[in-house]
């Protein structure tokens, strides 16, 4: 009985280990990993504007040397210096004493002559009668008239130094041509100025509005001729060019201009077309010198086909796209690609069709040839804020 029992119990135990080898054998067996979820897109499609992008400097609207056009001591400085004055604002006051005191001999001439003139009138016109009579011959009264006409020459010549002392004291006082921001002034008070020519003292500047001064280069202004060439229309058939400008540490193009000034013709030298716009500068964000990033329409109303950027790769033939097919399968699709827009959006030129979904989100583990669970989301969403240069 016992060796029957110990054979019982070793039968149990063979079964027990083949059933615990078949079970470890079930859960070895190689099992398919389910398909990446990915996030997919349909290209956008609207109209955008094409633009390109200059470097630019600012310039002040309007910037004039103040400078002492007579001679005499610096009696006063109206400003503290780097001030914003106001059109009509004291800027430098030069000792009027002496240029006072000329503008009153200069007057008191031409009384003197205008008194003068009065008698040889009166002369004339006796000698005049009296040659009727042959109480005086005809050579005095030439005479008389030759005097008249001299002291009428006099008279104008002293009515011309009355103005030019009136001008020389209004010179002595130097206030702003326009409302500006002054520089540090060049000359103390007390100081002799305009002795040797005119004495430079400060300069002022306009800041509101302000210029932005900017090149194009030759192949851009062909580019743009021949598109409105094209379209036929002219820069006057236009009207006001918009013209965005963002400093070097801003992100995009928060200040707004309009096209000012185009050269006439391009700068040999450089391949070059100037170019300025203006813009209202009331806060006084940007100052003269800074360089700046300028946006200016080449071409407007373009029908574009779009894709976030983000889902653009690059390998030796250039740009693709991963697309998900009818059979949720990773395809990838080499295309021709254009301009970045604002919101992150690429322009596809072209192998990429209106209606097909672009992987947007979870392209590390979309494979080509693999087949994906595709979660669809819009462009503008996946693009999310870019950083683009164009677009409406």
């Amino acid at each position: 009985m016992p060796k029957l029992a110990a054979r019982m119990c070793l039968g149990l135990g063979v079964a027990t280990i083949a059933l615990l080898l078949a079970a470890c054998g079930d859960r070895n067996t190689y099992q398919p990993p389910p398909p990446a979820e990915v996030t997919v897109a349909k290209p956008e499609q609207r109209k955008v504007t094409l633009y390109m992008e200059v470097t630019g400097t600012t310039a002040p609207f309007n910037r004039v040397d103040l400078v002492a056009r007579v001679q005499g001591f610096l009696e006063k400085v109206g400003y503290k210096d780097g001030a914003a004055v106001q059109k009509g604002d004291l800027l430098f006051q030069i000792d009027k004493q002496d240029y006072e005191i000329a503008l009153q001999i200069a007057e008191a001439t031409q009384q003197q002559q205008e008194a003068l003139l009065l008698q040889a009138d009166a002369d004339l016109k006796r000698k005049q009668d009296l040659v009727k009579t042959s109480a005086v011959s005809v050579a005095q009264v030439d005479d008389s008239r030759a005097k008249r006409d001299s002291t009428q020459a006099a008279l104008a010549q002293a009515k011309g130094q009355v103005e030019q002392a009136k001008r020389n004291l209004e010179y002595t006082t130097i206030v702003a041509p326009f409302d500006g921001s002054v520089s540090a002034r060049l000359v103390d008070p007390g100081a002799m100025v305009g002795a040797d020519g005119p004495t430079k003292l400060a300069t002022i500047v306009q800041l509101d509005p302000i210029y932005v001064k900017f090149n194009v280069d030759e192949q851009q202004v062909l580019s743009i001729k021949e598109r409105m060439r094209i379209a036929g229309v002219t820069l006057k058939d236009l009207g006001p060019i918009k013209v965005d400008i963002g400093l070097q540490t801003e992100h995009g193009y928060p200040h707004s201009g309009t096209l000012d000034y185009v050269a006439p013709e391009i700068d040999s030298s450089t391949g070059t077309l100037a170019g300025r716009a203006v813009l209202d500068n009331k806060e006084a964000a940007l100052q003269p010198g800074l360089f700046v990033r300028v946006r200016i329409p080449k071409q407007q109303d373009v029908e574009s086909l779009l894709v976030p950027d983000i889902a653009l790769g690059n390998n030796q033939q250039g740009r693709y796209l991963l697309i998900v097919n009818d059979k949720n399968i990773v395809e990838q699709r080499q295309v021709q690609t254009g301009e970045l827009i604002d919101g992150g959006m690429r322009i596809i030129d072209s192998g990429l069709e209106p209606g097909e979904r672009v992987i947007v989100g979870g392209l590390m583990r979309a494979l080509p040839g693999n087949t994906v669970v595709p979660v669809t989301t819009s462009a503008a969403a996946a693009a999310g804020p870019g950083t683009g240069t164009g677009g409406q």
